[in-house]
């Protein structure tokens, strides 16, 4: 059955043709879309409709959106602010999520389906719901709140009590939140890796005398960073660009990108500087992957040509 199925998939060019839908997929809902959005982002703000125009005079293009971008406060700030809240998310997820997912590499089988499936359970809610959950809890009259409050209160001076701890609207509230919504997508990558890691090297170098936490500086840690580096970009990738969870727990007056585009969609209708934003966070958060797996793909090679 597997050789008649074989050259089913030979025979045909069926083979090329289920290898070529993927990337038929992307060339009309990635590149294309893409391309429309780097010509827009070189267009001018129209009253019309569309909310864009190109200008008259040749190339046809303008640069005032990205001169704008590299000059107003506003875009830079946020850009910092994104990348600020979007790295300790990452960092926060890394140090929750390592430890479990080392813990269910280390259980019987039997118990890492059950576990598994208690990191994925979240999804199976409304990510939209588990927000708006987070937003009573950290409100200033949610038992979580109120329990706070009184346990800072039982170590502070009378004259210091506080009436309730301010959470909501503010980048604690955004951090929080992401590495709630993140912490999976850390946990999985981080289970793969280390779930194929050879337990033999660990007891070999505990028979020569290294303690636990020795086995996993010189062994565990550096054979997990390609799950760490997987984990990392799925969690910082898509939290650089959150719109939802700064809307709903951030601050208005220290917005991050993903909120700033929207507005200038919706709100301002300026697609084209809106256009330049998403152009400008893109190449912000590709250029380093690339320049990564670049020198990655060479340290490989010069490892293989060593070898």
């Amino acid at each position: 059955m597997a050789g008649r199925g074989a050259r089913w998939f030979d025979r045909r060019g069926w083979r090329d043709l289920i290898i070529g839908v993927p990337y038929l997929w992307l060339i009309v809902f990635f590149l294309a879309s893409f391309a429309i959005v780097i010509a827009m982002s070189f267009a001018l703000r129209s009253e019309q409709s569309p909310p864009f125009a190109f200008p008259a005079e040749w190339p046809h293009i303008s640069w005032e959106n990205y001169q704008r971008l590299a000059s107003d406060s506003l875009y830079l700030r946020a850009f910092l602010t994104s990348l600020w809240n979007a790295a300790l998310a990452t960092l926060f997820c890394l140090l929750i999520g390592y430890p479990m997912a080392l813990g269910i590499t280390r259980v019987s089988r039997s118990w890492r389906s059950l576990l598994l499936m208690l990191v994925i359970l979240p999804f199976w809610t409304s990510f939209l719901l588990r927000v708006y959950a987070w937003m009573g809890l950290l409100g200033n009259n949610s038992w979580f709140n109120k329990a706070l409050t009184a346990a800072v209160n039982a170590v502070l001076p009378a004259e210091s009590a506080l009436k309730a701890i301010p959470m909501m609207n503010s980048n604690f509230a955004v951090v929080l939140v992401m590495v709630y919504s993140y912490l999976p997508f850390m946990i999985l990558p981080l289970y793969a890796n280390l779930e194929r890691l050879d337990r033999s090297l660990d007891e070999a170098a505990t028979d020569l005398g290294s303690r636990p936490w020795q086995v996993f500086k010189d062994i565990t840690l550096p054979l997990s960073v390609p799950g760490i580096v997987a984990g990392g970009l799925l969690v910082f990738i898509p939290a650089s660009g959150e719109l939802v969870i700064p809307s709903l727990v951030g601050n208005a007056s220290d917005p991050m990108i993903g909120r700033i585009i929207n507005d200038e969609f919706a709100s301002a209708r300026d697609w084209p500087m809106a256009s330049a934003v998403a152009v400008a966070l893109l190449l912000l958060l590709v250029v380093p992957i690339m320049a990564y797996s670049y020198f990655e793909r060479r340290a490989q090679d010069r490892a293989a040509g060593a070898a």
